[in-house]
C-alpha cells in the first residue's frame, strides 16, 4: 500500500486521512465523462489550511476540551468545533451531546500528544516518530478513531527495521498482545525470528517477556549463527530476569542441545552457572545430546524419536551449515556456485561433507510461457518480454551417498535488503530435498531495476543454508 515519503526514513511518517478515490471524486468524474471541456478546481489544501486556523486560533469554537495529567499541574485546553470532533469520533460525539466543556484524563504519555490527535481530526494528516506510535494508538483506539488506528498499525507494520536507541520491536509485541492485533503480532514475531542475532545483542533483549521468550525458543525458523549462540542469550536473560524456578527449567529445556557441539556442551556444564543451578531440570537433555553425537544417527534413530524439534536444527549462519551468496547485477545473467556443508550435526559425521551445486537465472520461463515453433505463419513464434520471467534459484547435492540414508535435507535461502541503513533478512524460503528450488521464489522482485529494494548496491544478497533433518526408520519394540 503506497504512503507518502518521507525525510527522515524510519523516523517520521505522516499518516493520510484516506486511501483510495472519494465518492465525491468518483461523483465528478461520472459528470464530466465524455466532455473535453471539463477540469477540476481544487482548493482543498486551501480548505486543510482554513481547518488548521479554526484550531489554532479557536474562531467560532463551540466546545472546548480540558485534558489533565499526572505530569502538569495545570490543564491543556483546547478550543474546538462539535461538528469536526463528531464526525471523526463517535466518543466525542456522545461527550459533546449534551455539554460544551469536557474534562478528559490522560497519562503523560498520550496528553503529551493530544494536540497532534486533535490536529488529525481537523486536517485529516498527522506526523509521528518511532516513540509516539504506541500512544498515538491508544488514543485512535480510545477515542475511535478508526482510520488514524489502521494508519499508526500500518506505520508500525512498516517500520520494525527503523533504528533506535533503545529498540522498539519487543515493545511493539508486547502492546499488539495486549490491544489484540493479531497482524502487528505476526509482523514483529516474523521480524524478531528472522533478524534474532541482531536482537541478542540489543537492549531490547532484556525487556523480552517470559511468553515472547517461549515462543521464540518453539521456532525452527530462528535466524542466528548457532545454538550456542542462543544459550548464551538465554542465559544471560535468566541470570538478568530470575524468574521462579519452573519457568527457568521451562526455558532452558526448549534449548536444543544436540545442536551443539559435545566439547561446547562440556564447557557449559563446568562453566554455566544458570545450568548448574538447574541441572536436574535438564540432565536427561544433555545425557540425551551425548548420546546423539557419539553413536551414528541410524543407530540413534532405532531407540529414540529424531522427529522431534529437538533435533531440528534452526536456520544457523555458521559455515559448517550453509553459505553466504552475493550476485552482482543479477538481472545480468545466469550464475552458478557451489558449496560444502555437514552431512549433519552428530559428532560421528563430522567429518562427513555434502557438496551443493546451485543455479540462479533472473529470467527464467515456466514451459507455458516459453514459445512453441510452428510452420504456420499462424503459428509464428509470439515474441517473450524479459519481464515475462521469474528469479529461479535450483540447489541440488553434487553427490549421492549411502550416508544419506535416514536423512533429509530442508534447504532455506534467506534474502537480505538494507532497510534504514541495515541489512536485514526480508524474506526466507524453505523447500525439502523432494523439490530443487521454492517455487514462489523472489516472484515479486524486480531486479531489472537499479533502485529495487531487493539489491543492495546492485546486488542480490542470499544465504543459504543446508539443514539435515533425521527420520526414524526402525521402531524397537520395548
Amino acid at each position: 500500500r503506497p504512503f507518502p515519503s518521507t525525510p527522515r526514513p524510519g523516523t517520521w511518517w505522516s499518516l493520510p486521512f484516506s486511501l483510495g478515490r472519494s465518492p465525491l471524486a468518483a461523483a465528478q468524474k461520472a459528470d464530466f465523462s465524455g466532455d473535453s471541456t471539463a477540469a477540476t478546481i481544487n482548493h482543498s489544501l486551501t480548505l486543510l489550511q482554513r481547518l488548521q486556523e479554526l484550531l489554532q486560533n479557536g474562531n467560532g469554537s463551540d466546545s472546548v476540551l480540558r485534558v489533565r495529567s499526572a505530569a502538569s499541574d495545570e490543564p491543556k485546553v483546547f478550543h474546538t468545533h462539535q461538528l469536526l470532533l463528531s464526525l471523526q469520533s463517535e466518543v466525542f460525539e456522545s461527550l459533546l451531546r449534551n455539554q460544551s466543556v469536557v474534562t478528559l484524563y490522560e497519562p503523560p504519555e498520550t496528553a503529551a500528544l493530544f494536540e497532534k490527535f486533535i490536529r488529525y481530526l481537523y486536517c485529516g494528516g498527522v506526523s509521528i516518530l518511532l516513540h509516539q506510535a504506541i500512544p498515538m494508538h491508544q488514543l485512535a483506539s480510545k477515542y475511535r478513531v478508526w482510520g488514524l488506528q489502521r494508519g499508526v498499525a500500518e506505520y508500525m507494520r512498516t517500520h520494525l527495521a527503523s533504528e533506535s536507541s533503545q529498540g522498539h520491536v519487543v515493545g511493539w509485541y508486547h502492546y499488539a498482545v495486549r490491544v489484540g492485533d493479531a497482524a502487528l503480532q505476526e509482523s514483529c514475531l516474523q521480524f524478531l525470528a528472522w533478524n534474532l542475532s541482531a536482537v541478542l545483542g540489543s537492549a531490547e533483549w532484556g525487556s523480552v517477556s517470559v511468553e515472547l521468550l517461549l515462543l521464540l525458543l518453539e521456532r525452527s525458523d530462528l535466524v542466528l549463527h548457532s545454538e550456542l549462540e542462543l544459550y548464551t542469550a538465554v542465559e544471560g536473560w535468566l541470570s538478568r530476569r530470575q524468574p521462579e524456578a519452573p519457568v527457568a527449567e521451562r526455558v532452558l529445556r526448549a534449548i536444543r542441545y544436540p545442536m551443539i557441539a559435545p566439547s561446547q556442551l562440556f564447557r557449559l556444564q563446568a562453566q554455566s552457572a544458570v545450568l548448574a543451578q538447574h541441572r536436574a531440570a535438564v540432565q536427561d537433555l544433555l545425557f540425551q545430546a551425548f548420546q546423539f553425537h557419539a553413536a551414528s544417527p541410524l543407530h540413534f534413530a532405532k531407540y529414540f524419536d529424531v522427529n522431534c524439534s529437538m533435533f531440528l536444527p534452526r536456520n544457523y549462519l555458521a559455515p559448517s551449515w550453509g553459505s553466504q551468496w552475493v550476485i552482482t547485477n543479477p538481472a545480468r545473467d545466469d550464475r552458478s556456485t557451489s558449496f560444502q556443508t555437514q552431512l549433519g550435526p552428530s559428532s560421528h559425521d563430522a567429518g562427513k561433507r555434502v557438496t551443493w551445486n546451485v543455479l540462479f537465472s533472473p529470467r527464467w520461463l515456466p514451459v507455458s510461457l516459453r514459445p512453441v515453433y510452428s510452420d504456420s505463419v499462424a503459428g509464428a513464434i509470439q515474441p517473450v518480454r524479459i519481464e515475462d520471467g521469474r528469479p529461479r534459484l535450483v540447489i541440488t547435492p553434487a553427490m549421492s551417498s549411502p550416508d544419506f540414508a535416514g536423512v533429509t535435507f530442508q534447504k532455506t535461502v534467506l534474502v537480505g535488503v538494507r532497510q534504514q541503513g541495515r541489512v536485514l533478512v526480508k524474506h526466507a524460503y524453505s523447500f525439502h530435498q523432494s523439490s530443487d528450488e521454492a517455487a514462489d521464489f523472489l516472484v515479486q522482485a524486480d531486479l531489472q531495476k537499479r533502485t529495487s529494494e531487493y539489491l543492495i548496491d546492485n546486488s542480490l544478497h542470499l544465504h543459504i543454508i543446508i539443514k539435515p533433518v533425521y527420520h526414524s526408520l526402525i521402531k524397537v519394540k520395548k
